[in-house]
């Protein structure tokens, strides 16, 4: 069973398990690019995981995890 967020009108679903790429998870949690990348630095986000020489990528249960920390504020 997949978990869809609706944000805008739009649905995302994130797998399970598995990892998914910044596009995904801006679309899913509404920050910009560069306020994102200062929450990783500042503790507020999950850091990524390095899955290519140039591509990163965040774990689902992290990303999980992060929303739900959010919803219980």
């Amino acid at each position: 069973m997949s978990q869809i967020m609706t944000t805008q009108n739009s649905e995302y679903t994130l797998p399970e398990i598995g990892f998914v790429r910044l596009p995904v998870i801006l679309n899913i949690f509404p920050v910009g690019k560069s306020t994102w990348w200062q929450g990783i630095k500042d503790g507020k986000y999950p850091k990524p995981v390095k899955i290519a020489d140039r591509a990163v990528a965040w774990r689902v249960e992290d990303i999980k995890s992060l929303i739900k920390s959010y919803e219980l504020k």
